[in-house]
């Protein structure tokens, strides 16, 4: 019991430590949170479902026939309809979020602070009523893909959706803290966080540095949704909320503005929630991020890796 729920904590947090990423780089640049990001993860999940529904129709299924792939062949099938619905709906999200930093944000960039966090709730729920408009408001189902059976480990089962997740979760986190820490961009990504107007004084192009970061963010995200959509099979207008609110939660957790910290409190914040369901009560599920969320900013309001800012004089 204990082993099973651990897995599924890890699976569901790396869900969160993926969506906390675009919380936590947004907010190292602009000190500003993005409450349109959880309905960007949203829009990847339904863009990954539309994708995948295309590529599986019988057309497609015919063409893969022509090229000595049959239709027995489900899992070949599934494996490349979801990598190419992934590809697809990380670039869609991409663009989104370039449009919305264009549109949303970077007009109110030297505004007080309320006008941004208001754009970005008015942001929010824009998105979210142009999906229930042009998707409808009934939830989208996908049917189960991939076997629910495993590898036994203990005693506990670890399905291929899971796998899938966590090592595809973990591989862009690597590949992130890599990209951040050893090339030109990310080196620009970092000076633009610590001191933006010294940073254009030495020639970043602070526009195109923030742009990347709102596209890096969103296709993360992306990813997040295509994975959610994978493992629980469902996905609706409203999704982006909820989950927003949590992957918001793991960034303050592990400390607001820390890439580190976003991870690390993102799988923290899937084994209280799964521990507190399965022990507990599954009724206060989601109130557990809540309770993560004050305890954190009681004790601790920098989070688990945050630092204090120093005044500046």
């Amino acid at each position: 019991m204990f082993i099973q729920q651990l897995i599924n904590g890890l699976a569901l947090g790396a869900v969160y430590a993926l969506i906390a990423l675009g919380y936590t780089m947004v907010y190292g640049i602009l000190q500003l949170i993005n409450f349109a990001h959880g309905e960007v993860y949203m829009l990847g999940a339904y863009m990954g479902i539309i994708v995948f529904g295309v590529l599986t129709t019988g057309p497609i299924t015919a063409r893969l026939a022509a090229l000595g792939i049959y239709p027995h062949d489900v899992e070949l099938i599934v494996i490349m309809a979801l990598i190419m619905s992934t590809a697809v709906s990380m670039l869609f999200c991409a663009a989104y979020g370039r449009t919305i930093e264009r549109v949303a944000y970077r007009p109110l960039r030297n505004a007080p602070k309320l006008a941004p966090l208001i754009s970005a709730v008015g942001m929010s729920i824009i998105l979210q009523n142009f999906v229930m408009l042009t998707q409808g408001k009934e939830y989208k189902n996908l049917p189960p893909l991939l076997p629910s059976e495993g590898f036994d480990i203990l005693g506990a089962n670890v399905s291929p959706v899971q796998i899938i997740i966590l090592s595809t979760s973990i591989l862009l986190m690597v590949l992130l803290h890599l990209f951040i820490a050893r090339t030109k961009l990310g080196k620009a990504m970092r000076a633009t966080s610590q001191d933006r107007i010294m940073a254009g004084l030495v020639g970043i192009n602070i526009n195109s540095v923030i742009s990347i970061t709102f596209m890096i963010g969103s296709a993360l995200a992306a990813v997040a949704g295509v994975m959610v959509t994978l493992y629980y099979g469902v996905v609706h207008f409203f999704m982006g909320y909820l989950a927003g609110i949590k992957a918001f939660t793991a960034a303050v957790l592990g400390g607001i503005g820390s890439i580190p910290g976003a991870m690390m409190g993102g799988f923290m914040l899937g084994l209280i929630e799964n521990f507190g369901a399965s022990y507990i009560s599954s009724v206060y599920k989601d109130a557990f991020a809540f309770v993560v969320l004050i305890i954190t900013l009681i004790i601790r309001p920098t989070g688990l890796l945050g630092q204090k800012e120093l005044d500046k004089v």
